[in-house]
């Protein structure tokens, strides 16, 4: 029987007109590239965190952490209290979760306090003055920086000590209060001046008599919005601000037995657990709204609800009478906004805490001619944070923007760099962002399993008997393994691939740190170096003609 003839599947090309993988004449070539991984896009601070996890992956801890306080002086508060959305925009998330890229931040803070490593300066003095209102993060980070830069620095803040919200907000089973003194210490260190219990009421008379060339307006939002809720007992209701802080300057309120906190922020959520650990029975979130439409953090509202806190969604206060609490049952609407039903239930409560959110005092500003503002809010121009008096910058929680420390810190640094600039009358640089390294960039199969490291934390049922830290960090051995895990998207990190894999010996290994170059003599465009590199570190290219 004769066999079928075989069918070949392979083309002869033609070889004087081919547009395929490999021609006579190369029509594209390979070049390096630097992406921007998603880490660093998504880092309200403006951190390099790809690159210092490069040196945690390398165990150079020191050169990390100075890489790292290039753009934010907090690397221990904020491996605590931000809510890291760089590890939300990490890609590896898609694989086997994101990088604890917080738990390692913290390391290399804590390392630093260990160590007692401390900042160096490199430009010498200015002789420019500049004053900062405000020792909260962004006034505290806008005068790390203007220091490093060679400005003398003078803070002025209201309250006894410096740190803000992150003293006066934020609990301390979040944000040791030795953590905070250290990196704060630091700052000083460098010759910050800080003048606290300075509340300023004529900034144009303290500029003009201290002699300042600039100004930062930094103030926090350290008051309540309040609201009318009918009651023949007003002292049964408390604001979350003045209660955390109170609590924070080492008052124990009494509050009873059975405390409800109004609102549904993470201040309402620290307000709520703050009560547990004061001896309440019953901490109990209302919020008129559901659990979807709640602006807490998620990961605050589970520690919440893990440490006892009772949620009540679509409630709203109707009133208050005795020690009951009648609320209305709320529903929402076709456009998915919360309306009242007409429908009540009573609950008990001995103190109610409002926690609706928070105003800037900026009242001692609106007396300077020329500045705009939304409400309590400062009006600035969002590249440079100048109001529209020359000189006066405002960021933080003083203008229109999301109110977190590491805004804030994000805030100070900007502001510094512009008032640099402004000061010298230099026009402010700024260079283009690189392409976006998404996911779908990646070549993932260069990267095995390797699972996110987790940090040691108190049992939920000890955690409301004190305020001890919640949350324990990485060891150093933990701390290396899980920035091996980067996968340094966009960037190359010299794994060889290329070398290896181009068929013509047309890629030359630099050495180690300086990573290729192409022999564009040798290459043919063949695209073998670019398809398989795990990071897209390179790119192809039309030939120039």
């Amino acid at each position: 029987m004769t066999e079928p003839p075989r069918l070949d599947m392979t083309h002869l090309p033609d070889l004087a007109a081919t547009t395929g993988r490999v021609g006579p004449v190369r029509t594209r070539m390979p070049v390096y590239v630097d992406l921007l991984p998603p880490c660093n896009n998504a880092c309200p601070a403006g951190e390099n965190i790809q690159e210092w996890l490069r040196l945690v992956k390398a165990e150079r801890d020191e050169d990390a952490w100075r890489e790292l306080t290039r753009n934010n002086p907090f690397p221990a508060i904020h491996g605590r209290v931000c809510y890291h959305p760089c590890e939300t925009a990490c890609n590896r998330l898609e694989l086997d979760g994101s990088v604890s890229i917080h738990s390692v931040e913290r390391y290399l803070g804590d390392l630093a306090i260990e160590k007692g490593w401390t900042f160096r300066r490199t430009r010498t003095a200015t002789g420019r003055r500049v004053l900062v209102i405000g020792a909260g993060p962004s006034g505290l980070s806008a005068a790390y920086q203007l220091a490093m830069l060679g400005h003398d620095v003078e803070i002025r803040d209201a309250s006894p000590e410096p740190g803000g919200m992150m003293r006066y907000g934020i609990p301390e089973y979040r944000l040791p209060r030795d953590v905070l003194d250290a990196e704060v210490a630091r700052i000083v260190a460098l010759g910050v001046r800080i003048v606290t219990d300075h509340r300023v009421t004529d900034l144009l008379v303290e500029q003009a008599e201290g002699h300042f060339d600039a100004v930062f307006v930094a103030i926090g939002a350290h008051l309540s919005k309040r609201i009318d809720i009918p009651t023949r007992d007003a002292s049964r209701i408390v604001d979350a601000v003045s209660f955390l802080r109170d609590v924070a300057s080492g008052e124990r309120p009494v509050i009873g037995r059975k405390v409800a906190v109004y609102g549904g922020g993470n201040t309402a959520m620290d307000a709520a657990r703050v009560a547990r650990r004061l001896g309440a029975e019953e901490s109990i979130v209302v919020y008129r709204r559901t659990v979807e439409q709640m602006p807490a953090h998620a990961s605050e509202r589970e520690e919440a609800l893990a440490e006892g806190v009772q949620m009540n969604w679509l409630r709203t206060i109707a009133s208050l009478d005795s020690s009951d609490m009648t609320v209305e049952i709320m529903e929402l609407d076709d456009e998915g906004r919360a309306v009242g039903t007409g429908r009540f239930e009573t609950l008990q409560a001995d103190t109610v805490i409002l926690a609706l959110g928070q105003e800037t005092d900026s009242d001692f500003l609106k007396a300077i001619p020329g500045m705009r503002f939304d409400h309590d809010v400062l009006q600035v121009d969002s590249r440079t944070l100048m109001t529209d008096v020359p000189g006066i910058f405002a960021g933080g929680d003083a203008v229109p923007s999301e109110r977190t420390v590491t805004v804030g810190v994000g805030h100070g640094k900007r502001a510094a760099r512009t008032i640099d600039a402004w000061l010298d009358s230099r026009p402010l640089r700024e260079l283009p962002k690189h392409e976006l390294a998404d996911f779908d960039k990646l070549n993932l199969w260069y990267f095995g399993d390797n699972r996110r490291s987790s940090q040691p934390e108190l049992d939920p049922a000890n955690r409301v008997t004190a305020f001890d830290e919640i949350h324990g960090g990485l060891d150093v051995t933990q701390a290396h393994v899980e920035a091996s895990r980067c996968l340094s998207c966009g960037n190359c990190f010299e794994c060889d691939g290329c070398l290896g894999s181009c068929p013509e010996d047309a890629i030359i290994k630099l050495g180690k740190g300086f990573r290729y170059r192409f022999d564009y003599e040798k290459c043919t465009g063949c695209a073998t170096c670019f398809e398989q590199c795990p990071v897209h570190a390179i790119e192809m290219i039309p030939e120039p003609r």
